[in-house]
Parts: structure tokens; sequence; C-alpha cells
């Protein structure tokens, strides 16, 4: 599959069959009736449109795109409801990494591909401000994004609400916590927050949070690099579910 649809009536096409599109770039000052009628498609079906400038668009591709390009998704998006519902139906102790604001599609790869060797249940990442899940973040995840869910939520606070409202410990990941990440107990639903190396996690959803533990640092540089990170918390759930004798899926 391409990892792009180009041209107005192409698009609405795509929309119309349900393709997994994930964001939708349009010039600036688009309009028509063929356009309008792609942008109401779009929020019928709640695809992210960003305005940009006509250069944007053309670096992607000179063809005749009529000032409008659908970069493709390589994954369908679960939806988080249904996925929290369908493991405590299966009896299985969830276990869900949560991303605020991760764009690198490297770290973004990486992070998957460690979940999938530690059972993690699904990846949450949100709408806007977060990586594409194309064909590079597969790649780069080593083909595990192909069997690992991912959910994208509209907003990152309504999924931590219903997180913690479904028995999920939401658990961030940051470098100004005063509890060591070896101190939080993750025998339980877990929900494991990881934030862009630069700006952290966002306020509203750190507030959210249950508990903030911190890996702690020996040397001059004052962070890790955020795949590495979330290995480091992500293995150890693994090894405190099984010193606990509890199924790692």
């Amino acid at each position: 599959m391409e990892d792009y649809i180009y041209g107005l009536r192409a698009i609405i096409e795509a929309i119309k069959e349900d393709r997994p599109i994930d964001k939708l770039f349009v010039k600036r000052d688009i309009s028509g009736d063929l356009a309008g009628e792609m942008l109401a498609l779009a929020r019928e079906h709640r695809i992210v449109v960003q305005r940009v400038p006509i250069e944007r668009i053309n670096r992607i591709s000179r063809k005749n795109h009529q000032g409008a390009i659908a970069l493709m998704s390589a994954v369908t998006y679960h939806n988080l409801g249904n996925l929290v519902t369908s493991l405590y139906d299966d009896g299985i102790l969830p276990f869900i990494v949560l991303l605020d604001g991760i764009t690198d599609v490297r770290n973004f790869g990486a992070i998957a591909r460690t979940a999938e060797c530690c059972g993690v249940n699904a990846l949450v990442i949100a709408e806007r401000g977060s990586v594409s899940v194309g064909a590079d973040a597969v790649k780069t995840s080593a083909g595990a994004l192909m069997s690992l869910p991912v959910c994208r939520e509209h907003s990152l606070t309504s999924a931590v609400k219903f997180l913690k409202d479904s028995g999920f410990n939401v658990v961030a990941v940051s470098e100004k916590a005063t509890m060591g990440y070896t101190e939080c107990d993750y025998t339980t639903p877990t929900v494991l927050v990881m934030g862009a190396e630069d700006k952290g996690i966002s306020p509203e959803v750190l507030r959210m949070c249950d508990s903030h533990v911190a890996i702690p640092m020996f040397g001059h540089i004052g962070s890790l690099n955020v795949s590495v990170a979330a290995g480091v918390l992500m293995y150890e759930v693994v090894r405190q579910r099984l010193n606990a004798d509890l199924a790692v899926q």
C-alpha cells in the first residue's frame, strides 16, 4: 500500500471505503465543492486535518494533488474502550503504554518493539501532536506494530480518566519524581505514561496520574532516550509480575 493518496476525488473515495487514513494535509486556502465534501467526510470520520502551506504538500508529491494529500496509516487503530473490555473478559491482567507527545518515528518504533516483547496489550497515542503509524514506524518496530494494538485517542486526558475508572494504576515516568521506578507496584492493571524527551508529559496528563516514578541517574547526562527509559520500565513490570507468579501476556 502507498504511504499517501493524492487528489480530491481519490481521497473522498478512500474515506468512503474506510481506508486507514492517518491524517489529511490540505492547502490553507483550499476551496470548492469537492474540497468541502472531502472536509465534511473527514470530520464525520474523525480524520485529523492539517491546513498547511502548499510547499509542504509539494514536498510530499509534485503530482496533481489538487491541494490535498492523505497520509495512510499502516495499521488499523483499535477502540480503547472495546480493547479494555476484551482484556478483562479474557481474564488478562492488562498492561498498557500511553505515549504523550512522542513524535520521533524511530523512538516510537523502538518502544513498540520492546512493548511487543514485554507482552504489552496496547499502545495509546493522541490524534494530534503524535507520531504517525506509517510504513517507517512499522519497519523501525521490526514488524511489532502489525500485531501490537494501537489506540489513537482524541484526548489523552479523557483516555487516562477512562483507564483510571476502569481500575488501572496510571504511572507517570518523570525525571522530577521522587519515587524510584522499582518502588511502584505493577502487579495490578497498569498504564505506563511516557512523555516526549524535550517537553516530558503534559501537565494535564501528569496531574491525573496515580503515581510518579523516576529512573536514577548517576552520570552527567540528565535523562535517557525515551525508548530506552520505556524499555527499563516495561521490563520492571515484567519482572514484578513474574516474581508474583502472574502471567505475562
